[in-house]
């Protein structure tokens, strides 16, 4: 039997395309387009721009969803940063609004807004409905900006009385706080995997492929300066896909080097999950995570990753289904490619092989039987 009402409130962008349909980003959409077949309706309260989406958004595939429009904040300025202020009123009253007739709720942080929804929850407003927080941020990050860092301490005191779902297994965890793994792969995404993964050969030359935003934080630079100590016959092609502030530098660099690297932009899902298909590694020498979606989505089809050991990452790779590099060690990120690189191919089918049972705890089915477990019936036993 389907539950109720499901209400997820989020800083999650929304755009309207050429044809006037609303569009998610991608990764969140087609998580609540699946939990869509578990309830009669959900409800998605989420932030609205106006301008055209990028390609990684997506529209709502399921009748029974509704999104319900608040106001964009955010920026580097410091006037966009306090602007929530003025929008904060408008926000409380929607998402009161909303929670009419919910059975289920869940807030996804970190967010500016969690500030003023945290305490509302915790303290002011009346819960007759299972109660969540998902924190996506780092839970481990030294020092976090003061938003994120004040809801992770809020979340981790004893007044908490909701579970919250968090990135990692940690020494002194908080009876409140569950470990849990992001959604993003079907049984469908595992079995094609799967056959992909059993038809690669590692032999150079190899095809490297990133996805993510391109600044420093996720590190593509890194990656240039890392391929410039590798001999070129072992590249056949790098794909960079995603956009940020630092692409145009990273062109400009990738243009000296004698490699052949191709800036894609931003692409939808299908088209990521084309390019890691046809990739032996995935790169991500990140200095700051949760746990990124798209490690799983290589590993599904046997793609090696070459990452940073930031945040929770550590939890799931190590030297026998990928190389990870410590951030905070005094190896270069170059040793451990090149390192990747020149392994012997009996090894690297052997990660490779390895890599593929890291997909398997990222499928939608196992999040929402993890749901039951650890939030649902945690909830009914308050």
């Amino acid at each position: 039997m389907k539950r109720k009402k499901l209400v997820i409130i989020s800083h999650t962008e929304h755009y309207t395309d050429e044809s006037g349909i609303i569009c998610g980003w991608g990764p969140t959409v087609h998580e609540i387009n699946y939990l869509a077949d578990y309830w009669e309706e959900v409800v998605h309260v989420g932030c609205y721009y106006k301008q055209l989406p990028p390609p990684s958004s997506v529209a709502y595939s399921k009748k029974n969803i509704t999104y319900v429009p608040i106001p964009a904040y955010g920026g580097r300025k410091i006037q966009n940063k306090i602007g929530i202020l003025t929008k904060m009123p408008h926000i409380i009253k929607t998402v009161k609004k909303q929670l009419k007739g919910a059975t289920e709720v869940q807030l996804r942080t970190p967010t500016a807004m969690g500030l003023f929804l945290l305490p509302l929850f915790t303290w002011i407003w009346k819960r007759d409905y299972i109660f969540w927080v998902k924190y996506a941020g780092d839970w481990e990050q030294e020092k976090p900006p003061r938003s994120n860092g004040w809801q992770r301490w809020f979340l981790q005191q004893k007044w908490i009385d909701f579970p919250v779902t968090i990135n990692g297994f940690w020494p002194h965890q908080a009876p409140q706080c569950y470990s849990f793994e992001n959604p993003c792969l079907t049984e469908e995404h595992l079995s094609k995997g799967k056959v992909i993964a059993k038809t690669k050969q590692f032999t150079p030359p190899f095809v490297l492929t990133f996805v993510g935003r391109i600044d420093h934080v996720k590190g593509v630079n890194r990656i240039l300066d890392a391929l410039m100590t590798v001999p070129s016959n072992l590249i056949q092609a790098v794909h960079v896909i995603g956009d940020g502030p630092n692409r145009k530098s990273c062109e400009l660099q990738a243009n000296v080097m004698q490699l052949p690297i191709y800036f894609h932009g931003y692409l939808d899902r299908q088209e990521v999950h084309d390019f890691l298909a046809q990739s032996h590694f995935f790169m991500l020498p990140s200095t700051n995570e949760g746990f990124p979606k798209v490690i799983a989505e290589a590993a599904c089809y046997g793609t090696i990753p070459v990452v940073s050991n930031v945040s929770s990452i550590k939890h799931y790779l190590n030297s026998s289904n990928g190389f990870v590099w410590n951030v905070k060690g005094d190896e270069l990120y170059g040793q451990v490619v090149r390192n990747a690189l020149e392994s012997e191919p009996n090894s690297l089918e052997k990660i490779s092989h390895s890599i593929l049972k890291l997909a398997e705890m990222f499928t939608f089915e196992m999040y929402y039987k993890h749901l039951c477990v650890d939030v649902f019936k945690s909830n009914s036993k308050k």
